[in-house]
């Protein structure tokens, strides 16, 4: 039936199609979304919801951008800098995730420095019962917390993973070559760690400081560790992610001062990982103690780099997004030091596909894509990039008709726009009213008969 349809308004289009194509450059680009008017974004995610994302300021605002008009509501979501450093890189406000049931509870968490003390506060906050573009500062309440003793190496991503439980990222506390070999060292120490609780029971009743469950599964519950730990041995995991497609979960490591990697948990992962920092950085070895090199118990990266390539790794997500449907299954990261943009797909412990985007990823309205902190996600998957000078760009196709992503606008995209259409793909959705119907195919020809530019 959605066959006969498409060809019905096929026929009736016919005098649009003509028969030239035009070659393209690249494939994708960029647009800026924000120029100005935010201070050290650091991040940017969804509460499940079309039309607005979250914005993470380091200094302690949360603050809301509508999508339709790609620009700030005035009044911010949260301000919580009065709880949060204000001072130092690595500080501040790091992390935000909504609860999976945010929809019916308004409960979201954050991950930040605290601005005495330093030390990592995970809390719980909740949105107002009266306006859902503000939350209730009053609602704090503690989930867990730990002291950095050093100022960098603070991590601070945190995420919901398929399993509905909260994943934390902590890096080694700080200073050089992991003082106190804290990242291998799983008695008392929650650093140099990806942490897994959950938020949805107590373990703890007496203990206000302590607002989680852990749950029975974690690797090492009555075993020697401790049982909020997921994994080890991570030196700096700086913006991790889970593909929500298939569950893998990216994590992207900051290196000392010679590696940089991109480590995959698969989606069937027991945990208990060890990722080897701090007798291995990357594939190398550094001759601290801690562990033992190459051994078989460790997890090796599945992409590294060296420092001629860069300095610093940002991770980013896999694409699984609407608007550029050849993407879909690549994973994007990127270099804060050396501003270069990188993907490559994995699929089955096997890596392909990898590509410099740098150039290809230029902006088409202005702006200059430099210091990336972070990539973020909305709720259809439309990814964005985070400059920590102020600016915001979304990643978008360079071309719409150029379905398959070969270049060029020719047969058969037309023919991977039919298959799209007749799956309900969102990808068909030209005109992005949710549905896929004969509008669509009508812009749709409109874009291929313009060619690619």
């Amino acid at each position: 039936m959605r066959f006969t349809r498409f060809a019905c308004a096929l026929s009736g289009v016919s005098a649009l199609v003509g028969a030239s194509t035009t070659l393209a450059q690249d494939t994708i680009a960029t647009e800026r979304v924000i120029a100005s008017g935010v201070q050290r974004p650091v991040y940017l995610t969804h509460a499940g919801d079309p039309g607005r994302a979250f914005v993470v300021q380091q200094r302690g605002l949360i603050r809301i951008l509508d999508l339709e008009t790609d620009t700030f509501l005035s009044q911010p979501f949260i301000d919580l800098s009065s709880r949060v450093s204000q001072s130092g890189n690595e500080r501040g406000l790091l992390g935000l995730a909504f609860h999976p049931e945010y929809a019916s509870n308004g409960l979201f968490y954050v991950n930040y420095t605290h601005i005495s003390t330093g030390a990592t506060v995970v809390a719980q906050f909740s949105v107002s019962a009266a306006d859902p573009d503000i939350a209730d500062p009053n609602s704090f309440m503690q989930v867990l917390t730990y002291t950095q003793p050093f100022s960098n190496h603070n991590g601070g991503w945190i995420g919901f993973g398929p399993d509905d439980y909260l994943y934390i990222a902590s890096g080694d506390g700080g200073s050089g070559n992991d003082p106190g070999n804290r990242a291998q060292t799983i008695d008392n120490m929650l650093l140099g760690k990806m942490l897994r609780v959950d938020v949805n029971d107590d373990d703890f009743p007496n203990d206000g400081g302590r607002n989680y469950a852990v749950p029975a599964t974690n690797p090492f519950v009555d075993a020697p560790g401790d049982d909020e730990i997921w994994a080890y041995g991570l030196r700096n995991p700086w913006r991790n992610s889970f593909n929500r497609a298939t569950g893998e979960l990216y994590i992207a490591d900051v290196g000392q001062s010679a590696r940089e990697e991109v480590n995959v948990q698969p989606a069937t992962s027991l945990g208990g990982e060890n990722y080897g920092w701090r007798c291995m950085e990357g594939t190398i070895c550094t001759g601290l103690s801690g562990c033992v090199c190459f051994d078989d118990a460790l997890t090796d990266p599945i992409h590294e780099y060296t420092h001629a390539f860069g300095c610093s790794i940002t991770g980013g997500y896999v694409y699984q997004g609407n608007a550029i449907p050849h993407l879909r299954g690549t994973y994007f990261f990127a270099d804060y030091c050396d501003d270069t943009i990188w993907s490559f797909r994995y699929d089955n412990g096997v890596k392909s596909d990898f590509a410099d985007r740098t150039t290809e990823m230029g902006s088409v309205n202005g702006g200059f894509i430099n210091s990336i902190v972070s990539f973020g996600e909305d709720a259809a998957g439309e990814m964005y990039i985070c400059d920590l000078n102020g600016e915001i760009y979304r990643v978008i196709p360079r071309c719409r008709a150029d379905i398959n992503g070969d270049g060029m606008a020719n047969t058969q995209d037309v023919l991977a726009f039919l298959n799209l259409w007749n799956a309900d793909d969102l990808a068909s959705d030209f005109n992005g009213d949710g549905l896929t119907n004969t509008q669509d195919v009508l812009l749709f020809l409109n874009e291929w008969n313009a060619g690619c530019p």
